[in-house]
């Protein structure tokens, strides 16, 4: 993100009308879509959102997700660096300390802090899960944890393995998702370093890992490297010295993205500077043009930039209706049944939440389809596959 941060983690709930059936995921990328999303109208429909677990009290929760275990617990990241869990119950009164890391962890003015956390696809058998964090002044770590051998609900934090770490110029833009692919592969998002406007020259630069997608393989290790790297990158062994942990680039600050459970396809928002925020499907090796692009629109230069080689975005909406997109889920849950398929996203300063209906290349809808009390911090996933909005004012 690029505001201040101010928590709320809402189940979404609906009354809608039936949608026809469509399919669904990237076939063939637009050139230019310049796509608004629609105010009013609720084509999608209109969701109530409804407040759950409102006996845990949380501070500054910036992610939820579940561990894929069979549990159907629940996982909240607070900023300033633990991880609770409780299970998925309405009536939950008590939540665990999974995780401790305030200790470890700068989490100080900006949107620095503890940012993610991500289960090991084995995780049932293997007990690894993954955070990213920022500490000192300022460094970005990934890190390798297993849960403890005797308390599923606590994990071993004397085991850590730091896997990863990038340091970064300044303390906003630091990305902050982690995700599996469906092949196993762990996917980072890194901001492109900071300030305003690109001032350290990352977003058009792949020799470094800033302002970028990063895919690795965490059960290997080459190359003196705590990672592998999957073979399948799209820059091994490049003649101009791109990093080889790069999947896409040209990113300004790729805070949440996911994988859709049904198709694979990879979403992203990524947060504007000071006209435009934007949705965007990953490809392999894709540069998503900042800063030589905001959005669909040129930034470096004004006018007249070379958009060849770049990838736009399939939706983007002005600070008229927004000035911070945060990336979600595409709807795959039972309880969302006529949502199935639409990709749903928000923002964190005017707490909109949109729609988005993605088939044949081009958007086929996208509407306002709720508004948040509390600003957008992130959205998650139950077990289930039933989608949360996560606010930042501590409720869920």
């Amino acid at each position: 993100m690029n505001r201040t941060l101010s928590p709320l983690c809402l189940l979404l709930f609906l009354v809608l009308p039936a949608l026809p059936q469509a399919p669904y995921g990237l076939s063939e990328r637009v050139s230019n879509t310049s796509f608004l999303p629609s105010s009013s109208g609720y084509a999608l429909g209109e969701m109530q959102l409804r407040r759950i677990f409102s006996n845990i009290s949380l501070a500054q929760p910036v992610f939820l997700t579940h561990a894929g275990d069979g549990s159907d617990r629940i996982f909240v990241v607070e900023r300033a660096g633990r991880i609770l869990v409780f299970p998925n119950r309405d009536d939950v009164d008590t939540a665990a300390l999974f995780l401790d890391l305030r200790d470890a962890i700068n989490s100080g003015p900006g949107e620095a802090g503890l940012l993610s956390i991500a289960f090991h696809p084995r995780y049932v058998a293997n007990g690894l899960f993954y955070v990213y964090y920022t500490y000192g002044g300022l460094i970005s770590r990934i890190s390798e944890f297993h849960v403890s051998t005797g308390d599923p609900d606590r994990a071993d934090i004397s085991g850590e393995r730091i896997l990863l770490e990038i340091r970064q110029p300044a303390g906003n833009h630091n990305g902050g998702q982690l995700a599996f692919d469906p092949d196993g592969y762990l996917y980072i998002g890194l901001g492109d370093g900071g300030a305003a406007d690109d001032r350290y020259k990352n977003g058009q630069n792949p020799t470094t890992l800033l302002g970028s997608i990063l895919r690795i393989d965490v059960d290997r290790t080459d190359d003196g490297l705590e990672y592998a790297i999957p073979p399948e990158n799209p820059f091994i062994d490049h003649p101009e010295g791109r990093r080889e942990e790069i999947w896409a680039w040209g990113l300004r600050n790729p805070w949440r993205f996911s994988f859709d459970l049904l198709t694979g396809d990879l979403w992203v928002g990524d947060v504007g500077q000071n006209r435009w925020e934007e949705i965007d499907l990953i490809e392999r090796g894709g540069n998503y043009g900042w800063n030589a692009m905001e959005g669909s629109h040129c930034f470096n230069p004004p006018t007249d930039c070379r958009t060849d080689g770049l990838i736009l975005p399939i939706a983007e909406y002005d600070h008229g209706a927004g000035r911070s997109v945060t990336g979600g889920y595409v709807s795959r849950g039972s309880r969302l049944v006529r949502l199935q398929g639409t990709y749903l996203y928000g923002d964190f300063v005017t707490r909109t939440i949109w729609g988005l209906r993605y088939a044949d290349g081009r958007v086929t809808e996208s509407q306002v389809v709720a508004r948040s009390p509390s600003p957008v911090a992130s959205f998650g996933e139950d077990e289930s596959g039933e989608v949360y909005v996560v606010g930042y004012d501590g409720k869920i």
